[in-house]
């Protein structure tokens, strides 16, 4: 398996516009079944946004906020400022997955069940559960509208890198690099793409890089970054 690492986002959460989502991510954590989690913090911003910001807070939005801030919850004994927290991962992903299974079965087809199937996939991914996590990716890239559909698309992408499946990882991110959305944008796409195609493709991954070094703001220090990474020609 290709080597991809959790990112988290460096932004306020609830100031973030979703139109200028940029992937601009730290590392946060080494272990190998970690593909999707630049996917899953941006999935967090996007749907935070649209449950506090909406109009009508309806049950299953209010349900789907509870579920996403248990999923967002630090692991640790007394979290200062904390209103949620948990002694170990094992404990918060058994209550997270509850959560959201409970909504993804409650509320299937909707935009709160597709969001709930997305988070299930992502801590599938986490922990190692390549089947289950393809299985739960694929059903909202395939069903959910074009904004979530994207989501997981971006995230199925880099699981089928990390299996060894290159040119079906690479069919799915030029995809999106061709079809961006207001949730995965060209460039994010572009850089994500570079990322997956650096070991064996740097060429490509330098072409996709080229014309983003130039731009100003997040995109850019992410591409130059990304840029850096890359194995020496």
């Amino acid at each position: 398996m290709a080597r991809i690492t959790r990112k988290e986002l460096k932004t306020d959460k609830f100031a973030l516009e979703v139109e200028h989502t940029v992937d601009f991510f730290e590392e946060h954590r080494s272990e190998i079944v970690r593909y999707v989690a630049a996917a899953l913090a941006l999935a967090a911003i996007v749907v935070l946004i649209f449950v506090y910001r909406g109009h009508q807070q309806s049950g299953r939005q209010e349900a789907l906020a509870k579920a996403i801030a248990v999923q967002e919850a630090p692991v640790g004994q007394g979290t200062p400022g904390a209103p949620i927290t948990f002694a170990t991962q094992e404990a918060k992903d058994k209550e997270a997955i509850k959560a959201f299974s409970e909504l993804a079965s409650k509320d299937s087809g909707t935009d709160e069940g597709y969001i709930s199937e997305y988070y299930l996939g992502c801590i599938a991914a986490d922990q190692g559960k390549v089947g289950e996590a393809d299985k739960r990716f694929s059903a909202v890239a395939d069903n959910a509208n074009k904004k979530y559909a994207s989501l997981a698309k971006l995230s199925l992408g880099q699981l089928y890198f990390s299996e060894g499946k290159a040119a079906d990882g690479q069919k799915m991110l030029q995809s999106l690099v061709d079809n961006p959305t207001v949730f995965v944008s060209k460039d994010q796409a572009s850089i994500v793409l570079a990322k997956m195609l650096a070991p064996t493709k740097p060429a490509e991954a330098r072409k996709l890089l080229d014309p983003l070094r130039s731009k100003a703001g997040p995109v850019s220090q992410s591409a130059i970054q990304a840029y850096g990474d890359l194995p020496p020609q």
